[in-house]
């Protein structure tokens, strides 16, 4: 969903760390993680599953993975008014 977003954490060698941040972009987009044989990928994926973008980072090269979901509570709220017909 639009708002999901997944934190990588790469050792770029010499000490150093780098940070790239992916977020699905539109409304009815979610992030998917997939990771085997030595790579981690990070597609966003429409409703159908057509992937849209796709990011690939070596696996010996991540240091951290983090997946922050959209806020629901935002989006959704708790309560909803009750539907009442018109008479």
């Amino acid at each position: 969903m639009k708002g999901d977003r997944v934190e990588i954490v790469i050792d770029a060698g010499g000490g150093a760390a780098r940070t790239y941040d992916i977020q699905a972009s539109r409304a009815g987009r979610r992030l998917d993680v997939t990771h085997g044989r030595g790579l981690v990928e990070v597609s966003e994926v429409t409703r159908s599953g057509t992937p849209v973008r796709t990011a690939r980072f070596m696996a010996n090269r991540v240091i951290a993975l983090v997946e922050h979901p959209a806020d629901e509570s935002a989006a959704r709220p708790e309560e909803y008014a009750p539907l009442r017909r018109a008479a």
